[in-house]
């Protein structure tokens, strides 16, 4: 099959994609596959030592990438973020939102502050983010929005209530965005992520946990960041993805097909 082929079906040449969230783990896995897929890239996040690192490791790859500071659960720092992105690149194409917060706890010890902070960041944070950027898009004529669930949106996994609810609540959203836009250009899905080792759940992932998980992994390992970027390529296309919104895609090795 020519290469060139897979580029015309893939390719995001000249789309300008930020990604919210784009200093972390999963995140930076992302830029990098939508940066060498032909996107330029703006990593945003809230700390600049860790976006700058981010820069540089793309470019690195040959990606061109910039960056851009956000607070995600403040609406005025988000409108600052299109703002910047605008000034940069004159145009958006592409918002992943792929910032998140864990708290891990039973159910009886989980507080108000821990439920009020995960929600903030896990799903009113991606409302205000989609909100501000699909106006941008339905002005100029479409867009493309990725939004990170994970497989606790779909089973109930402990200590992890809250982080839970809101992932589930991210994925109805999603489907609401890409009824309320699907006339206007712009598609919305969503990703769910399998187990990949990354800062908010490093903690709970002790021997007796990781067990379990595995257990109910049929490919029985944990995920690798880059391998989300075949789902979210696919997702993201104008062309490959061009009739898919309101869906998505599990990226969990078997887990949730395998859980009983």
């Amino acid at each position: 099959m020519p290469k060139g082929y897979l580029e015309e079906l893939f390719g995001l040449d000249g789309q300008v994609a930020v990604v919210i969230g784009g200093a972390g783990v999963l995140g930076g896995a992302l830029c990098e596959g939508i940066g060498r897929a032909g996107a330029r890239v703006l990593v945003a996040d809230l700390a600049e030592d860790r976006c700058r690192q981010r820069v540089a490791e793309l470019a690195r790859s040959g990606v061109d990438a910039q960056f851009a500071l956000v607070d995600v659960t403040s609406r005025p720092s988000i409108e600052a973020l299109l703002a910047e992105a605008l000034r940069l690149k004159g145009r958006v194409e592409i918002l992943v939102n792929a910032a998140g917060v864990n708290a891990g706890s039973t159910f009886l010890e989980a507080t108000e502050a821990d439920w009020d902070r995960v929600m903030a960041v896990n799903l009113k944070a991606v409302f205000q983010a989609c909100q501000v950027f699909a106006r941008h898009m339905v002005e100029a004529g479409g867009g493309a929005i990725l939004n990170f669930g994970s497989v606790t949106s779909l089973l109930p996994l402990s200590r992890v209530f809250a982080y839970s609810a809101s992932k589930a609540g991210l994925l109805n959203l999603t489907r609401n965005i890409a009824r309320e836009f699907g006339r206007q250009g712009v598609r919305c899905n969503a990703i769910c992520p399998g187990f990949f080792p990354a800062e908010q759940n490093r903690k709970l992932l002790d021997e007796e946990r990781i067990g379990n998980i595995m257990r109910h992994t049929p490919m029985a390992r944990f995920g690798e960041p880059d391998e989300l970027i075949g789902a979210a390529l696919l997702l993201l296309s104008p062309s490959a993805g061009r009739f898919i919104t309101g869906a998505v895609v599990n990226v969990d090795g078997g887990f949730t097909a395998a859980w009983f």
